[in-house]
């Protein structure tokens, strides 16, 4: 076979262990996964309702062009239905805007840890890639800025930063936006724009009317409670949006996930309430850090890296073991430290006592 030299040593992605694969490992008959940043609350309520009085038909090929969905995300964003793209996840839109934008003799740049998907596709494109370190968690823009030349033809920026949990202000990123050349399109990932609550967080709709290459990618993954109907979206101007839609595939949203992502975002009521509860649980994990002198970066998500001065996975086996699925920090670029989905109040006190109980044994052996 004459596969791209590049694939050859690229591994898969890794998803976190299954709830039935850990209950077998160890016997254990109740599982909470907080490995994933899935939304412990759920969805709305009305998602279920709705559910029940679909009568669509599951023989005929969805709406490829996300009419109905696309009419109440534009309605809600106070935006052009034409300056939207929707897709099979955000997954699907960042491999989409790597296939357009990026192959042999082009750049990308990123931050590192950010998410893995922006260098995965890059590689798979043939592109250079280069990654900037965090600075203390955050974003370095400068260096960002001055990585870029004129074969730089994507930078992505995750705000708030997966796995660090860190945002980008409104005053540095619009500098930043200022200075990257306007043939460079800028990427804004905000999958976790919606547990925000800094207050100077910026107002990307109103980037997007300001600057002419920027797109922002959102989800109904996280904070809506969707994932598993696979749906992602995209904010831009027209002219962007025109040039990336003959890349998606045709009918790439299916027909149950644009229906429920109609009605959720409808119902704010309840991701206000998330919002709030989310803010509750990272308080319980921020005195579980304090009480026992760990590092943290403050979270604008909802989940959080802990630094255990330790290999990152024996603070996850031993978690795991305790009936709680986390991540560990090694995939993530933190080999140190476990990532943690914030759950219900609940779920925070089980993880927590789990992790109380790792430092005990560690500072015993």
């Amino acid at each position: 076979m004459k596969w791209k030299n590049q694939i050859t040593d690229l591994e898969a992605y890794k998803p976190g262990k299954t709830i039935d694969e850990v209950k077998k490992r160890f016997g254990l008959d109740s599982i909470v996964k907080l490995a994933s940043n899935e939304n412990p609350f759920g969805y709305s309520p009305k998602v279920d309702a709705l559910l029940e009085q679909f009568d669509g038909s599951y023989t005929l090929y969805p709406d490829g062009y996300a009419t109905y969905l696309r009419e109440e995300v534009a309605a809600f964003l106070n935006v052009d239905e034409k300056q939207l793209i929707f897709t099979n996840g955000t997954d699907e839109l960042i491999q989409i805007i790597s296939r357009a934008l990026l192959e042999e003799g082009k750049n990308t740049v990123m931050a590192t840890p950010t998410f893995s998907q922006y260098r995965h596709n890059a590689v798979v494109d043939g592109a250079e890639v280069r990654e900037i370190p965090l600075n203390n968690g955050d974003h370095d823009l400068e260096a960002m800025l001055a990585a870029i030349d004129e074969h730089t033809a994507v930078v992505w920026v995750c705000s708030p930063n997966n796995p660090t949990g860190t945002y980008i202000p409104k005053e540095p990123l619009e500098a930043f936006l200022n200075k990257v050349p306007k043939d460079v399109l800028v990427v804004l990932d905000e999958a976790y724009a919606e547990y925000v609550v800094a207050s100077d967080y910026y107002d990307s709709t109103a980037l997007i009317r300001q600057y002419s290459n920027l797109i922002v990618t959102r989800t109904f993954s996280k904070i809506y409670g969707l994932a598993s109907f696979r749906v992602g979206y995209g904010i831009a101007n027209e002219a962007i949006i025109q040039a990336l839609e003959p890349v998606r595939p045709p009918f790439n949203t299916n027909v149950l996930g644009q229906f429920v992502a109609k009605e959720a975002i409808k119902d704010q009521a309840f991701i206000k309430e998330c919002r709030e509860k989310n803010r509750e649980g990272l308080k319980q994990f921020y005195a579980f850090c304090e009480k026992n002198g760990l590092h943290y970066y403050p979270s604008q998500t909802n989940f959080i890296l802990i630094d255990f001065q330790c290999d990152s996975d024996e603070v996850f086996e031993y978690v795991m073991s305790r009936g709680y699925i986390i991540r560990s920090g090694k995939a993530l670029g933190f080999p140190t430290s476990v990532r943690i989905t914030v759950g219900t109040h609940d779920q925070n006190i089980g993880v927590i006592a789990a992790m109380e109980d790792f430092l005990q044994n560690k500072a015993r052996s």
